[in-house]
């Protein structure tokens, strides 16, 4: 496994919807996506930054960054990763999929990540956390939260913006305490070939109803191996999570 030469890529695209500009956010004096390239390079050496815009583009620049400009087009991080990954011309055996919202991402978390392909028939790989007992319904009841469902091998079954499975007979009230749930944290590693095949495949039907790109890799046939993580993170959709993460990083 020490033999695996692996490249981390972070997409960080200007016009989010939800939160416009957010990579070049502050966040306890930095940017967000200058926090999530220095927590990268802590365990990986090749870092990079896929982007579609100059502000950005310069912005890593001005940190020291390595990064490169992508297509506009794309409907997804993977899509971009795979072309930043081409455009870079270097050959790699593992190519992560970092969020450029993830700026508390930890090194243990991408070693386990990276763990996950031990197994030769692992195509993708990526990371869950357990819902704690102490957790309240509201945070299990959550889209935005996706939860994932896990075989005996480690692989992934199903994700789902929906609570999966259904604890039938029992209050709902009594979930946590009685089944181990999984919340999917969105970061992801492909073998190298794996990221250029999943990019040419068509939206499928479970994709399009739930809005998870992930599902059309598993209606497609590959193997997604799943690493457990314990460590806490907090991603960045909204205003209000940077708000969230300014007070989780006052606590560090």
């Amino acid at each position: 496994m020490n033999k695996l030469r692996v490249i981390a890529i972070i997409p960080a695209r200007y016009a989010s919807t939800r939160f416009p500009a957010k990579p070049l956010a502050m966040l306890g004096g930095k940017m967000v996506v200058e926090r999530v390239y220095e927590q990268v390079k802590r365990a990986i050496d090749k870092v990079v930054v896929a982007t579609d815009d100059e502000r950005i583009y310069n912005a890593v620049l001005s940190f020291g960054g390595e990064v490169v400009m992508t297509s506009s087009e794309h409907r997804s991080g993977t899509d971009r990763c795979a072309e930043a990954y081409e455009k870079l011309g270097c050959e790699a055996d593992i190519i992560l999929n970092i969020q450029g919202d993830e700026p508390f991402i930890a090194p243990e978390q991408i070693e386990t990540l990276i763990a996950c392909f031990e197994r030769e028939e692992i195509d993708i790989a990526t990371l869950v956390k357990p819902f704690s007992s102490e957790d309240n319904i509201e945070a299990l009841e959550n889209p935005n939260s996706p939860k994932v469902v896990i075989n005996e091998a480690g692989e992934a079954i199903y994700f789902s913006r929906s609570i999966v499975p259904y604890l039938r007979g029992v209050e709902r009230s009594e979930w946590l305490k009685c089944h181990t749930f999984y919340k999917h944290i969105g970061i992801y590693a492909f073998r190298a070939k794996s990221i250029k095949e999943v990019t040419t495949l068509p939206q499928s039907p479970l994709e399009k109803a739930e809005s998870l790109e992930q599902l059309r890799w598993l209606e497609s046939g590959y193997k997604i191996g799943v690493g457990v993580t314990d460590i806490e993170t907090v991603g960045i959709d909204t205003p209000e999570d940077l708000e969230r993460a300014e007070q989780f990083l006052s606590k560090q």
